[in-house]
């Protein structure tokens, strides 16, 4: 009896094991690599059959990157019932953020906002700090072509571009690529299952990150082809539209000229002669040339002319070219990015295929490392790295760019090496060094104010590749005696070694962002902004838990300003770079430095004579003159009295055509900044 009582109760474990089971949530993993396949985070979703779902969403890149959990569940109409989602943003900031159908309605609340809806049904609240799971909602929202409303603001429209084959046997699945509009100034692209219930297939940034479903990671080269070709054939006709060819003989007439070299307006109006995309004449315009009939003219009307703006520190894409160029942008540098990606972009540029400034090609450089960021090459000894110099040399880079994990060892030779093969050199300051060390061993160039900062914040133990190269800035730069004999013998330094400072201090605005704070960054521009980017721009990245923190934030972040101030006056050079959104950030950055002290005529030489000349292309651009490329910008104001008048840009002519800024900015969802732009006039 007893033996058949142990039966039965073994009996009844296995089969309230194999129930419990039963009742646990299924899990699907999604894998996030970065750079062609290295792991970088995961999201893992598990849904029980009562219909509450839990995401677990890890992504760490160059040492930092969020951590959050999500948990919902979904409305019979597919939208979400409740949903809440908590942990640390990708500069430690913290997530907390519900939402909870009520009846026809809805609230949300989070560390950034809180509002509600009477209004919410069928409608698709959009979190904040979410995974890509959400999308799957979307995707299933939108099928038969239906527009979706989002809460708290917005709309969203679903296109498929594409379809492909992936896995075999068992794992076959056929999929898609769909491009969202409406969720920001470009559109979003996700890969998903077709059929009546889409799911969320993945997502691929091409050449930088992928996130695909476990066990379909060796489908990411063909998904990006894929997707490359997609987006090349959307961007293509941008250009069509909105550059216009200038054939034959075009003049502006009436501009006022502003000489790049000079800082400063030249006496009187000015016409400007352009044809096969370069100036052929500058006269004053009371003395306009004889024996010429022009293909087309323009009446600028008094407005200033600029040379085309350089923006010194971005990281191309193939969707920022139209923001570049209504912001006067024709000339951008990359500082990192995927070597093939770049050398498609630059080549797609060139004819025409993409919509964007010209660009001048700063080859990545990086050592292995956990942190490590793996644009371009990552080394682990002298001849990677001068492997690496090798073929950016074949290709036609001008400088390179070290990283935070680049082998300190290694450093001197390498940058001896990088100059042996004519090319300039730039970076961050490897992790347990001091930016004096690396200007000591040849750097040209040291990126961003934080690097610059921590010279006098760190010591040899301080690892720089983790968050304390943001933190140590916001906490101790307030506290700085930038008088005192440490900080004058470094300024004196980089002044005798003709050591040029790419501050990018708009990029660093967000070390003073509280979140539900507007973003002073971009606070001038948000009236014409679209609704989805305002909502983003509400949200800062580092915890700052009270007002203390706040103020000394505030003062750190000021000081900064002050000292690229002092770097100028010191004889300093200075170029402007963005490493944020295109265009606008420029615009920014370049306000910034008249907050420091800088005369705007001097501002505006320093992105328009400085870039080139730090860029090599001073021959071709940075000034108005007879025989430069027609890189051009027409100002509706004049900057060198108020720098913020640059973001009324009537024309800008770059690459032999003529683009309408207020036109291309319509195509992204923002509101023109110039309503009575001049026209050209070609002869009936």
């Amino acid at each position: 009896m007893r033996s058949v009582a142990v039966t039965a109760f073994i009996v009844l474990q296995a089969l309230a094991a194999a129930a419990q089971a039963a009742e646990a949530p299924a899990a699907r993993r999604w894998i996030m690599t970065v750079d062609n396949g290295k792991p970088a985070g995961e999201l893992v979703v598990r849904c029980d059959k009562r219909g509450d779902c839990e995401t677990r969403y890890v992504f760490k890149d160059n040492g930092r990157g969020p951590e959050i959990t999500e948990r919902y569940r979904l409305a019979d109409d597919g939208t979400y019932a409740r949903y809440e989602a908590k942990g640390k943003t990708t500069f430690g900031s913290a997530v907390d953020e519900r939402y909870e159908g009520k009846g026809r309605g809805g609230a949300w609340r989070s560390t950034t906002e809180q509002g509600g809806s009477d209004d919410a049904l069928g409608k698709l609240y959009l979190p904040l700090n979410g995974s890509g799971i959400v999308y799957e909602n979307m995707l299933r929202l939108t099928t038969g072509g239906r527009e979706l409303d989002t809460l708290p603001v917005g709309s969203v429209k679903r296109t498929t571009l594409t379809r492909a084959t992936v896995g075999q046997g068992a794992a076959r699945r056929e999929i898609e690529l769909v491009a969202f509009t409406g969720l920001g100034m470009t559109p979003e692209f996700v890969w998903a299952t077709t059929g009546a219930q889409p799911e969320f297939f993945g997502l691929v940034v091409p050449g930088y990150m992928a996130a695909l479903p476990e066990g379909y990671q060796g489908e990411e080269a063909q998904l990006t082809d894929l997707q490359k070709a997609a987006e090349a054939a959307l961007l293509g006709g941008m250009t069509a539209r909105l550059a216009k060819r200038m054939d034959g003989l075009s003049v502006i007439r009436n501009a006022r000229v502003f000489d790049a070299e000079g800082a400063r307006l030249l006496d009187g109006l000015r016409d400007v002669y352009i044809q096969r995309g370069r100036i052929v004449a500058v006269t004053r315009s009371d003395a306009p040339l004889e024996g010429f009939t022009p293909t087309r003219q323009l009446d600028a009307g008094g407005r200033v002319l600029l040379p085309g703006l350089y923006d010194m520190h971005g990281h191309v894409g193939r969707w920022g070219g139209g923001l570049n160029l209504a912001a006067g942008v024709t000339t951008t540098r990359d500082v990192g990015n995927d070597n093939a990606t770049l050398q498609q972009i630059i080549d797609e540029t060139a004819d025409g295929r993409l919509f964007g400034p010209q660009i001048v090609a700063a080859g990545f450089l990086e050592g292995e490392s956990p942190y490590s960021a793996r644009n371009g090459f990552v080394v682990s000894d002298l001849e990677g790295a001068k492997r690496a110099v090798d073929w950016y040399a074949a290709h036609g880079y001008i400088q390179i760019k070290v990283y935070n994990s680049f082998p300190r060892q290694h450093l001197r030779e390498t940058v001896a090496y990088a100059h042996s093969r004519g090319l300039r050199v730039s970076g961050h300051v490897p992790a347990f060094l001091r930016a004096e060390e690396v200007v000591e061993a040849g750097f040209d160039e040291v990126n961003h104010i934080n690097q610059v900062m921590l010279n006098f914040l760190v010591d040899d133990k301080t690892d720089t590749r983790t968050l304390q190269r943001f933190y140590l800035p916001a906490e101790r730069t307030a506290g700085l005696d930038f008088d005192g004999p440490r900080v004058q013998g470094f300024i004196k330094l980089l002044k005798d070694s003709g050591t040029v400072i790419d501050p990018t201090l708009t990029t660093f605005d967000f070390l003073r962002q509280r979140d539900g704070q507007p973003s002073q960054a971009f606070a001038a521009i948000m009236p014409n902004m679209p609704a989805s980017f305002q909502r983003s721009r509400m949200s800062g990245g580092m915890a700052i838990p009270n007002d203390r923190v706040q103020a000394l934030y505030d003062k750190s972040y000021a000081r900064m300003i002050e000292f690229v101030g002092r770097l100028h006056r010191a004889g300093v050079p200075i170029v402007a770079g963005t490493d944020e959104i295109e265009g606008f950030t420029l615009h920014r950055e370049l306000e910034l430095y008249t907050m420091a002290g800088i005369p705007a005529g001097e501002v505006l030489r320093i992105a328009t004579w400085n870039g080139a000349k730090y860029t090599r292309t001073l021959a071709d651009r940075g000034s108005i003159e007879v025989g430069k490329l027609a890189d051009l910008v027409l100002v509706d104001g004049d900057p060198v009295k108020d720098i913020t008048a640059l973001k009324r840009i009537a024309l800008v002519v770059t690459q032999g055509r003529s683009i309408d800024p207020s036109a291309v900015y319509r195509e992204l969802g923002i509101t023109p900044f110039v309503t009575d732009a001049p026209r050209w006039m070609e002869p009936r």
